[in-house]
């Protein structure tokens, strides 16, 4: 096994694989980009009609191809590593003859707090969904890996989508209402429009999660979140990472291509204007998050295969370091989407249209990767990242 190879992808001395890393950071930063041009749940923007034609159009291209080559996709990206992470310290802690589960259950109950805060900032985070759906890996920890990987595609294949569109099938009288989640995000985003801080934060805090975690049952992110956080554990299982398996990766690259399109199509049927709304809410949500998984493949197999290159594996260090304190990241960019757009703060989202607002992103990317930098100089972990870990271990901070 050549040295070249070996080295990038994992390093002998530790478990740490570094394209996780780069992977995760690769995530959080797409993430962190859609939020701003979404104005962190907040959709309000400039009157059109005050625009000169070119910059609506290019509102309009940024916020496509943003969305097309990346929401969704990182999210679930970021949902496989939280499953590949718990294989880490899973399998580190059963070497040594422990059994995880019950340590990992409460680490999940820290990280109830961790969204409590979170969501004081942003209606619509995402680490109180992953606290709920979290258990299922307590559950399947000593499954092996075929019911791992059958588990994994249950989940992934949105069952309760498919149900509930055999059942319009069986009872054609049947019609959908409207989602559980819309009242709940209109309060709240009243709220965020006049409120203070304060009424600000109370609301992100009730209507904010509500709406949020009912969005995602709705529309079929909840139970993907489950696959894809035993798909994760289960890919962490059979050492998809390990650089033996690299060239496995172009197979996967190869069918997430021939997969990928076809599913794009097919979903842009069952999502389009001819269609009933029970088939956009059965079919049509499967069929998206069918191709929305098939294209996330296509960005990790495509990371795993250039951080072959040195070249890559050097201009990605930034990215690396981003990456190694992703909770961080993931909490401040809420606390600067807050303050930046919502009325409480400087109310930017009715000046700021889409292109502006991307660049906005990119130039608070900038600073938390020169923070992460300097931060990861005299630390181990990001802020965020060490409460968590000391907490989850009950070890005394360092002074």
């Amino acid at each position: 096994m050549s040295t070249t190879l070996t080295s990038p992808i994992i390093k002998q001395k530790k478990q740490r694989i570094d394209v996780i890393d780069v992977m995760r950071g690769y995530a959080v930063m797409a993430i962190m980009l859609i939020h701003n041009i979404e104005h962190f749940n907040y959709y309000h923007y400039p009157d059109k009609a005050l625009n000169p034609t070119w910059l609506n159009t290019l509102n309009e291209e940024v916020l496509y191809w943003v969305f097309f080559l990346f929401a969704g996709k990182t999210y679930s990206i970021f949902a496989i590593l939280f499953g590949f992470t718990f294989y880490l310290m899973n399998n580190k802690q059963k070497e040594m003859g422990k059994d995880f589960g019950p340590r990992y259950l409460w680490r999940l109950l820290l990280l109830v707090g961790f969204a409590l805060f979170n969501a004081a900032f942003f209606p619509g985070e995402v680490l109180m969904l992953y606290a709920l759906t979290g258990p299922i890996l307590f559950v399947v920890r000593k499954w092996s890996n075929k019911a791992l990987l059958i588990a994994a595609l249950f989940f992934l294949s949105q069952p309760f989508d498919l149900l509930q569109y055999v059942y319009s099938l069986i009872n054609p009288e049947y019609t959908v209402s409207q989602q559980l989640f819309v009242p709940l995000w209109k309060e709240a985003m009243a709220v965020i429009k006049e409120g203070n801080f304060f009424d600000t934060m109370c609301a992100n805090l009730t209507l904010g999660q509500g709406f949020s975690l009912l969005w995602a049952i709705e529309n079929g992110r909840a139970v993907q979140t489950m696959g894809l956080f035993i798909l994760g554990f289960w890919l962490g299982n059979v050492g998809a990472f390990k650089a033996e398996n690299y060239n496995q990766w172009k197979k996967v690259l190869v069918a997430a291509v021939l997969t990928m399109i076809p599913l794009f199509f097919i979903k842009e049927h069952f999502t389009g204007s001819e269609v009933s709304e029970v088939i956009k809410r059965s079919l049509g949500v499967a069929f998206d998050m069918y191709w929305k998984v098939s294209f996330t493949f296509i960005w990790i197999s495509l990371i795993v295969l250039i951080y072959k290159n040195k070249t890559v594996v050097k201009w990605s260090k930034p990215l690396q370091t981003y990456g190694k304190m992703s909770l961080t990241n993931y909490i401040t960019q809420s606390i600067f989407g807050g303050i930046l757009y919502f009325g409480y703060g400087f109310h930017l989202a009715d000046t700021c249209g889409v292109a502006f607002s991307l660049l906005i992103g990119f130039g608070f990317l900038a600073v938390q990767m020169l923070f992460c930098h300097y931060w990861l100089k005299n630390h181990k972990q990001g802020p965020f990242e060490s409460l968590w870990h000391q907490l989850t271990w009950n070890i005394p901070s360092k002074k």
